[in-house]
């Protein structure tokens, strides 16, 4: 499975990138604004010193008047005159350059270019006439004496400091100066960030990688094909010159297509020393457009994973997925996270990904999925809240579609090949009939160390139940002896309901969900403390299809009507089958409350005492579990799918109709028993893990291969395990694996046998969803 994920990362970066350029040149921007403020601020406090300073004046000037007057005999007119008319003009002076928006103003009018100044004009108009010329000479002329000479002398040094026009004060030269470097600045910073956006730019955009790689042609597969023939021509005679003029003669016209459509290959393909030519280096181009790296050939074995390089792998493979409720999807994800507790393997879980028209036909209340990530968070976040601890295994999806007519997920394509071959230790297949049918792929023998098969579904009942049903058990009957014989090593059949499989054993390698026992538990300690636990009667929950018991339970309802007078059953469900359902009820008129299909753990159905489940279908009903472990009774026919419960004394079976009534009334007039710790641990997963690795000689395979590995460790040498002469046996089951390879590889005899059209290999838009390669570049011609 290839991850396209890396221009999605260069694209982030590069954003990332431009937003910390823009807040960068932000921050500048605001320091810079913030130290024009300061120095507008100094200067309106300079200027109101300033303003003080004639203040000082003026009212010494005053002083210095009114003292004359009283102490000289001859005071000057001109000097009480020249006060008189400048108080006028420093108090408008004042009145400007202390308004409270003086220094927004200035910041208004202030530029990048700007040279910023203070007109002084008022000042000078207003000391000019009076200091110029004649009048000016006499003040300085005079003898004056006590603060008001001194005062005049001070403003005639001021106004000689500000007379000459080339010098400015110093505050508005600092802010000039500040001016200039922040623009200086943010030149610098603009054109650094234009570089940084440019190389962005370029690392989000490749030209080499945006151009499109034609696929492989006809005389381009002929040409390779010889090529990688040359060992096996050359035992046959033909010579290596002579593979070399086909090559020639097939590439020869196309060589400029050739140079034209290869691409710069990675430094790790140039260096292989098969690509020497230009056919090679297409071959690369087309490799690696797809990022696709082929791990066999026509003349290249494939080895088996070697358990002592390191920890062991097991990948459960399953037809069917969360949140579809049903067997296949919840029980190997709890064989997964139990199986993922040991720290002697790691552990995958490979399920079927529906594309998005099949989801809205399976999964419950319009729940669809945009990507496998997406329905990986749903399927992990479920199981958390069940189990109570983090499950260490990987989720991974093989494509598959979703078949109305037999209300299943058929694969598509070989599923084998989602498991890469170095992690092809250990497979558990669940409904190995199931997933082998239309298989047209590797033999799992073949790949994996060690097959199981655990068979979950009595498919012979279903299927005589349909139109010539008879006939299609028969053939389905040899179909799954066949392929479970050719695929697995060992086979558990979770009840003897099942098929009569070779190489199998009836065991229940199936747990119930540790959030049935909890409410059990609670449900115990209620009990012991005298309440009321149960204020309900009896209800049935199943998927409402007539094949999960309903139509046994309208037949015995329906026949003992009058024995079970006032009986009410309550039934929790949906399927296709429901308007039918439905009808047949209220047209015999039973005391069936029919209700929307809910989960088994869920709240309302605790006060229930009672589940009836007259299915005779199924293999191992999860639902008769799960009741058991909430402390209910449980109503159920004597099959040999209810075997395991028949030692739970809460389990009431009945042979004969009138042995049913008999049952459901002795469990509505008594008390359930509390389990012991002995039946809890029976029914949880922890045992049911233990029975599996016992039964599917799991634990023998670990054990064998861990003490060889530990014993070749101590002499110093790993030996390689030998390969046997096949028995007969063995002879026979490869023929049939191979019979069925061949049989399912053709569309017209697939379709024939019920197949789906199409189910051979996956479509584009499965490619599109899972990140794949298209069937023809990931099985080419010249390598199956």
């Amino acid at each position: 499975m290839v991850n396209e994920g890396q221009p999605s990362t260069s694209t982030s970066g590069a954003f990332s990138f431009i937003s910390r350029g823009w807040r960068e040149v932000r921050d500048s921007a605001d320091a810079d604004l913030q130290l024009m403020r300061d120095r507008a601020n100094s200067f309106k406090n300079l200027a109101s010193s300033f303003d003080r300073e004639l203040e000082n004046f003026i009212n010494s000037a005053s002083t210095f008047s009114v003292s004359t007057i009283k102490s000289s005999p001859s005071p000057s007119a001109a000097e009480i005159g020249f006060v008189k008319r400048l108080r006028p003009k420093i108090s408008e002076l004042r009145r400007a350059y202390s308004a409270p928006d003086f220094s927004k103003r200035v910041l208004d009018k202030l530029g990048p270019r700007a040279r910023i100044t203070i007109d002084l004009s008022a000042i000078r108009k207003a000391i000019a006439p009076e200091v110029d010329g004649g009048e000016f000479d006499k003040v300085s002329r005079g003898r004056w004496s006590g603060g008001g000479g001194r005062n005049s002398l001070k403003l005639i040094e001021f106004w000689g400091e500000w007379k000459a026009e080339e010098r400015e004060w110093e505050p508005l030269r600092a802010l000039k100066t500040r001016l200039k470097e922040f623009e200086k600045k943010r030149e610098e910073s603009a054109l650094e960030f234009v570089e940084k956006f440019k190389t962005g730019l370029k690392s989000i955009y490749k030209e080499p990688q945006s151009k499109e790689v034609p696929p492989l042609d006809v005389p381009e597969l002929l040409a390779y094909l010889v090529r990688q023939s040359e060992p096996f021509l050359d035992h046959l005679g033909v010579k290596r010159d002579i593979c070399d003029k086909i090559v020639d003669s097939l590439c020869s016209k196309r060589k400029p297509q050739l140079l034209l459509h290869s691409l710069p290959a990675d430094q790790s393909l140039l260096d292989c020393d098969n690509i020497n030519d230009e056919l090679d280096f297409r071959i690369a181009s087309v490799l690696q457009s797809t990022g696709h790296c082929y791990e066999g050939g026509f003349w290249k074995n494939f080895e088996k994973h070697d358990p002592t390089d390191g920890k062991r792998h097991v990948a459960i493979v399953t037809t069917a997925s969360l949140p579809w409720m049903t067997g296949t999807a919840v029980n190997p994800l709890f064989r997964a996270a139990y199986l993922a507790k040991s720290v002697r393997q790691n552990v995958t879980l490979l399920v079927p990904w529906l594309c998005k028209s099949d989801q809205e036909l399976v999964y419950p209340n319009n729940l669809t999925f945009s990507s496998p990530e997406e329905q990986e968070n749903y399927i992990r976040n479920w199981l958390e809240e069940r189990i109570g601890f983090k499950a260490d295994f990987r989720i991974s999806f093989y494509p598959g579609k979703f078949s109305k007519e037999r209300r299943s997920i058929i694969p598509t394509g070989d599923t084998s090949q989602f498991i890469p071959s170095k992690d092809a230790d250990i497979a558990i297949l669940e409904e190995p009939e199931h997933l082998n049918w239309y298989h047209h792929g590797r033999r799992w023998t073949d790949k994996f160390n060690h097959v199981v098969g655990v068979v979950h579904t009595n498919y012979l009942e279903y299927i005589k139940r349909e139109r010539n049903g008879t006939l299609q058990a028969f053939f389905v009957k040899h179909i799954n002896n066949l392929v479970t014989r050719a695929h697995c090593h060992k086979v558990l059949r979770l009840s003897a309901a099942t098929q009569d499989l070779p190489k199998s054993v009836v065991c229940n390698v199936h747990g119930v969900n540790p959030k049935f026992l909890k409410i059990g538990d609670k449900i115990a300690a209620e009990t012991e403390l005298g309440q009321q636990a149960f204020s309900k009667g009896a209800y049935f929950l199943g998927k409402m299809v007539w094949a999960k018991g309903y139509r046994e339970l309208i037949d015995l309802l329906a026949k003992h009507k009058n024995d079970l007078d006032g009986f009410n059953l309550d039934v929790f469900g949906n399927g296709e089958d429901a308007h039918e359902v439905k009808h047949a009820a209220k047209k015999l008129n039973l005391n069936l409350n029919f209700m929307k299909g809910i989960d088994h753990a869920d709240d309302s159905l605790h006060g229930y005492k009672v589940f009836i489940n007259p299915s005779v279908s199924d293999v191992l009903c999860t639902a008769t579990a799960e009741a058991l472990a909430m402390g209910k009774f449980v109503v159920c026919a004597d099959h040999p799918s209810n075997e395991f419960f028949r030692s739970f004394p809460n389990c009431l079976t009945y042979r004969t109709p009138e042995d049913f009534v008999a049952k459901v009334k002795e469990a509505m007039a008594n008390e359930p028993r509390p389990l012991t710790p002995e039946q809890r641990y029976n029914l949880s997963w922890e045992a049911a893990t233990q029975r599996f690795m016992e039964y599917s000689e799991l634990e023998r395979v670990l054990n064998n291969d861990s003490d060889h590995a530990k014993s070749s460790k101590t002499s110093g040498k790993i030996t390689r395990r030998s390969v046997s002469v096949p028995s007969l046996t063995e002879m026979v089951d490869g023929g049939m694996a191979f019979a069925h390879y061949c049989f399912t590889g053709n569309e017209f005899l697939r379709l024939c046998t019920g197949a789906m059209p199409g189910t051979r290999d996956y479509d584009k838009q499965h490619c599109k969803d899972l990140h794949i390669l298209p069937p023809l570049v990931e099985n080419p011609i010249y390598g199956w």
